[in-house]
């Protein structure tokens, strides 16, 4: 820290006049200070540097130089009582000589307050400077000096007591929280105060205490224009004394019958709330028992309406900012959420309560052409405009790849690789749900990301512990992690929950601890999907804070429908001529645990049909699956995806020919069989049913 007389101090940035956010206590023979401790800079409004015996431009805002103007015997003493405020946290009061130019010295009285940041770290000193030659020129007026010792140490401490409560703040609602409390109240020696904000040509009260209530809502929103002490301060730019009911009632007729609510109220002040030149708001403060304000009283007040000022305009600045952010969350988000027979969905997004709300959280629900859905909740790294660009593009990549018809493991491996082209160094985890509402049936994927949770229709709740792979976006780009698929069934009346972290992480508890109150709270909340988000959001909010954005997607099945349809999924590839085998055996197998064997001889062909022909002209690698067909009697339906978007064709084939008759065989051995179109592949079907008994 620099120290005074120290001759090596950096120099100062600017010239002496007040050029950062500062205290201004210009009356006769007072002034004020602000000094920066991290750069070391002590800066004096005019006053302050007419009592030091400065000319304009002549200081360089140094310690240092500060130094040369006091006598070399008391500097030891003031630093070491300087140095021990700081220490403490607190203040201090000093008497000391300044040689002025011509050698005369002057008596001096200098007051500081220590101001700490909201980690309890000294930041700044804010004070007043001014001229004690006066009260110590004879030693007789020794209590007179005792007693204006009180009242600048009592006068100092209201803007840092002020100063102390708005360290804090962060938003407008923050600032007038910290403003009413009935301890600042009590601190101020008033014993009614009142904020208002200037809102589009009215004044808004956001904040009060001590004021009652019908005064309160009967001027709640005011005109600029109308004859109230608030607004006139505004108007004017000055603040506005009054000592006299009378003279009061006089001047603002429209508050008259309002004077009896203040019957011990002998005095008020109004203060503009002035930054960047420009009226913000107006403060207002009411005494009981004061008869008058003094010349030091009104410049603290000044002061204090300057602090209150530029506390109040950052916390405009913040509000808009975080406005315009979550706007911007928001419009990456879904819209509405489609109307999907036998099923009830409920979202919800909430940002963050804390500096930099903005989040890469999304949820998404895409309802398919066959009547299944697909649901998605997702997290982006970071908290910034960033986080949320690229939630949007990749929001939009897995609703693309999921409508294409691609299964829920391609579509999250294609927007891992997606992620990672976009070269944006961010990852993601997601949570992908696709569901059938007749069946029940639930395929999940799960990149990095929560469990989902499942509450029964009896109430009971449990984590799925659901295998997955590593969060989107960190695979090479081009390539296509394999994410594993697992399979559930959804009872009619039980209810799936997918989530964000910041739904159950607390920074200071145990992630086990956020793990047992989401079930407690899943498990005890309405049954109503849109009743239980708001439920988990209130619950979990005042467990967690409510210090990061949350994102959640509940669906609850109602319908009743046939069981979980079993199916089968077989890789077929090229470099492994037993893969073909392999599948034809499995096959088999399947039809057997299904009841299905007479359809066997015939299935086996035509799915060797299908998946030969795309591995000979595809040239790459083929998926064969199989379910049984339940509501057009007995009957099984194949198809062998490829990645050819060529649909196959009809080529005519001699008698001698050994090729050119798959398709021929599939018209005539099949029930039905058509071809689908799957974004840059194709799949294949047909169906094989069993002849009436």
């Amino acid at each position: 820290m620099e120290r005074f007389g120290d001759q090596s101090s950096r120099p100062a940035p600017g010239n002496d006049r007040l050029a950062a956010p500062h205290v201004a206590l210009a009356v006769n023979g007072m002034g004020s200070f602000t000094w920066d401790l991290a750069s070391g800079v002590l800066r004096y409004d005019e006053a302050g540097l007419s009592v030091m015996g400065f000319q304009p431009g002549e200081y360089d805002g140094r310690l240092s130089t500060l130094g040369e103007r006091m006598l070399p015997v008391e500097l030891p003493a003031v630093q070491a009582r300087v140095d021990r405020a700081i220490e403490e946290r607190s203040g201090f009061s000093l008497y000391f000589r300044v040689r002025h130019p011509g050698g005369r010295l002057r008596w001096t009285h200098t007051q500081g307050h220590v101001v700490c940041d909201a980690q309890g770290r000294p930041v700044q000193v804010i004070g007043i400077i001014r001229d004690a030659s006066q009260e110590l020129r004879a030693v007789d007026q020794t209590e007179q000096l005792r007693q204006a010792r009180l009242d600048r140490r009592r006068q100092a401490d209201i803007v840092g007591h002020v100063s102390d409560a708005l360290v804090p703040t962060v938003t407008v609602d923050d600032v007038a929280e910290a403003l009413t409390t009935g301890r600042l109240l009590e601190q101020l020696g008033a014993s009614s105060i009142v904020l208002g904000l200037v809102d589009n040509g009215r004044m808004e009260l956001i904040g009060s205490n001590g004021l009652h209530q019908q005064l309160v809502r009967d001027f709640h929103l005011s005109r600029l224009d109308q004859p109230l002490p608030l607004t006139e301060a505004i108007r004017t730019r000055e603040p506005v004394f009054v000592t006299d009911r009378e003279d009061f009632a006089a001047r603002y007729p429209a508050l008259r019958p309002y004077l009896r609510m203040f019957s011990s109220a002998s005095a008020a002040v109004y203060l503009p709330l002035i930054a960047q030149d420009n009226p913000i708001g107006a403060l207002g403060l009411t005494y009981d028992g004061k008869g008058s304000f003094t010349h030091d009283e009104r410049t603290v007040l000044n002061a204090l309406g300057k602090v209150i000022a530029q506390s109040l305009q950052r916390a405009l600045l913040y509000d808009r900012e975080h406005e315009l952010a979550a706007g911007l969350q928001t419009a990456m988000l879904p819209g509405r959420t489609p109307d999907i027979p036998g099923l009830i969905v409920a979202t919800c997004y909430r940002p963050a309560s804390a500096r930099g709300g903005i989040g890469g959280d999304w949820y998404d629900v895409l309802a398919l052409p066959d009547g299944r859905v697909v649901a998605t909740v997702g997290d982006v790294q970071g908290h910034d405009v960033t986080a949320a660009a690229v939630m949007g593009q990749l929001r939009i990549a897995l609703r693309a790849y999921a409508a294409e018809g691609h299964p829920p493991a391609t579509v999250v491996a294609r927007a891992s690789a997606f992620l990672a082209e976009l070269e944006t160094d961010r990852f993601a985890t997601c949570l992908l749900v696709q569901i059938d509402p007749r069946t029940g049936l639930a395929i999940t994927v799960r990149a990095g990301h929560l469990d989902p949770v499942l509450r029964r229709a009896d109430g009971t709740c449990a984590w799925l512990e659901t295998p997955g792979g590593l969060p989107l976006g960190l695979s090479s780009p081009g390539a296509q992690p394999a994410y594993p698929a697992t399979e559930m069934a959804l009872d009619a009346g039980s209810t799936l929950l997918l989530c964000t972290d910041g739904l159950l992480e607390a920074r200071a508890e145990d992630i086990d601890q956020g793990f047992s109150r989401l079930l407690d709270c899943l498990g005890k909340g309405p049954a109503l999907p849109d009743d239980l988000a708001d439920h988990l959001l209130k619950s979990m909010s005042a467990y967690t804070g409510g210090e990061d954005d949350v994102a959640l997607l509940i669906m609850r099945r109602t319908r009743r429908g046939p069981s979980v349809t079993p199916q089968l999924e077989v890789t077929v590839t090229l470099a492994d001529p037993d893969s073909l085998r392999a599948a034809r055996l499995a096959l088999r197998a399947a039809l057997i645990r299904w009841s299905l064997e007479p359809l066997g001889d015939t299935a086996e062909l035509l799915a060797c049909e299908l998946a030969t022909n795309a591995l000979l002209h595809t040239g790459g690698n083929a998926t064969l699956t199989a379910r049984p067909v339940t509501d057009r009697g007995r009957a099984v339906r194949l198809a062998v995806t490829d990645t050819s978007p060529l649909s196959p064709r009809r080529r005519a084939a001699t008698e001698r020919a050994t090729s050119g008759r798959g398709l021929l065989l599939i018209e005539e051995l099949a029930t039905t069989w058509g071809v689908e179109s799957r974004g840059n592949g194709k799949s294949v079907w047909c169906e094989v049913s069993a002849p009436p008994l």
